[in-house]
């Protein structure tokens, strides 16, 4: 019998590209505060690998994890949600 495991998948925009194979992405989640119960927004960064997509700075992108690569790299970039509006100058 064979299982079939969901990996963990996370949402958020690519911060910094600077990185060769690599990008920085925010994860944002809203938590309500503890005391005012007022829903209040939480970042996380994560490096992430890019093998065959390349996301551009901005763009919303869809990162699942796996098995570690690096000392802080264990999420993969598995699809680009949406692209960035800004224009490049």
């Amino acid at each position: 019998m064979t299982k079939v495991r969901r990996r963990q998948s996370l949402i958020g925009e690519v911060v910094s590209v600077k990185m060769d194979k690599t990008v920085n992405v925010r994860v944002v989640r809203k938590i309500p505060h503890p005391t005012y119960h007022k829903r209040v927004k939480r970042y996380k960064s994560y490096l992430a690998h890019v093998a065959s997509i390349a996301p551009k700075q901005g763009d919303i992108v869809k990162i699942s994890y796996v098995r570690p690569i690096s000392k802080r790299k264990c999420w993969q970039v598995s699809q680009i949600i949406r692209e960035s509006l800004k224009l490049e100058q």
